[in-house]
């Protein structure tokens, strides 16, 4: 018999070889003996590694890790910061507003009532009766121009004095005027804090001889107190008729207590203040006026208001309302800011004015309100009251004033 040809194995195959994958190589080693012994070995193919980052890229990500770094670093100093910051002005801003509640406090203890809210006191039993000389006395003189026919007045000086100040003293100044027209009439110049002024002032009335016996002179002395109601500390009456003006006159009298004069309603206005100390921030609102004094021929007015910032008797601001047709009782509620810083509060007043409007003419003032520190009575009572209630609205009525009554004076 014969021996079986060998059977052939599977044949090989026509693709390459994958290099991603574990191939085994058959391998035929020979021993010295003879014997062929098969091995297989495991050759592994390695994946090529991926080429290098380029500078450029490795300085790009060290910038923008320094950035990221510095940028949260920054953050958190801010905050830190912040949280200081925002303790210490809320720590000013609890000064600030305990600062201006103790000043409010302090005008309100001074505030003293005007001369309209003091109620008369009947004279009775166990009340000493004012005697002459305590009011003062005044020094004047009289002449008579026949070839201008005018009275020449000379107010020259006075002594003694009343004081009403509570310092102890006066700021006196003398009106002078013939009755009955009281329209023309003429003033001193104020002399501060004295008893014994010395005027040296003369004024003119233009009037015929005939007529000067008719007239009476009043010669009135009072004491200025800046925005408030001047109030009066006596007066000289003399009958031209008495009076022999064939020569000069120049004589002393005592003064009189004054006769309290009507005052003129010129209406009221009703207004608020508010003053925030952190942001130094005065807001004043003009809210409304009613029974203003007619000044059309119709018996109505065109009334609008003039708000002004005073400092040192300057005016440094000035803001204005709308006009409000043919009324006495104009509705308004409009705002008006202005910048005060805290240390320069008790060195503002802001002044109020009520005027009607005129086409053709001049606009007139009908009456004016003045508060701040240098007003007196109701003026100085509102600016108190805001001080004391800061960040809160404070709206208080006023009475109008005659505008030539509201003279300023520097606070000193």
């Amino acid at each position: 018999m014969f021996p079986e040809p060998p059977t052939p194995g599977p044949p090989a195959p026509d693709t390459p070889p994958d290099s991603s994958r574990i191939s085994h190589s058959p391998a035929c080693t020979c021993s010295p003996d003879g014997s062929g012994q098969h091995a297989a070995q495991a050759s592994v193919s390695v994946v090529s590694t991926p080429s290098a980052v380029p500078p450029w890229a490795l300085a790009a990500i060290v910038l923008a890790s320094s950035f990221l770094v510095f940028s949260c670093c920054f953050c958190l100093y801010r905050k830190h910061c912040g949280r200081r910051l925002g303790k210490k002005s809320q720590a000013q801003a609890q000064v600030h507003l305990q600062e201006v509640k103790e000043l409010g406090q302090s005008y309100i203890d001074k505030v003293q009532p005007e001369v309209e809210e003091l109620e008369p006191v009947p004279s009775g039993l166990g009340q000493p009766t004012a005697e002459k000389h305590e009011l003062g006395r005044l020094q004047y003189s009289l002449d008579y121009d026949f070839q201008s026919g005018q009275l020449i007045v000379g107010i020259l000086r006075a002594e003694g004095l009343a004081a009403l100040d509570l310092g102890g003293s006066s700021d006196p100044y003398v009106r002078v005027y013939l009755l009955p027209d009281k329209r023309r009439r003429h003033e001193t110049k104020v002399h501060r804090q004295t008893l014994n002024p010395h005027f040296g002032e003369t004024f003119a009335f233009k009037v015929p001889y005939v007529e000067l016996g008719g007239r009476v002179l009043v010669m009135a002395v009072y004491d200025f107190d800046r925005f408030s109601r001047n109030d009066a500390i006596g007066e000289v009456r003399v009958p031209m008729s008495s009076v022999d003006l064939g020569r000069p006159v120049q004589a002393w009298r005592e003064l009189q207590a004054a006769p309290r004069e009507e005052q003129e309603k010129l209406g009221d206005i009703c207004f608020s203040l508010r003053y925030v100390p952190t942001a130094g921030k005065l807001t004043v609102i003009v809210l409304e006026a009613k029974n203003l004094k007619k000044m059309d021929v119709g018996g109505l007015s065109d009334p609008y208001v003039k708000v002004h910032l005073l400092q040192g008797g300057k005016k440094m601001r000035k803001k204005k309302t709308t006009i409000k047709k043919n009324t006495l009782n104009p509705y308004y509620n409009e705002a008006f800011s202005f910048e005060v810083p805290c240390d320069q509060v008790q060195k503002v007043q802001v002044e109020l004015t009520v005027l009607d409007y005129d086409k053709l003419g001049k606009n007139e003032a009908i009456g004016r309100v003045a508060v701040g520190t240098a007003a007196g009575g109701a003026g100085l009572r509102h600016w108190a009251d805001m001080l004391a209630n800061p960040r809160r609205p404070i709206a208080q009525w006023h009475s109008l004033r005659p505008p030539d009554r509201a003279r300023l004076l520097p606070i000193p």
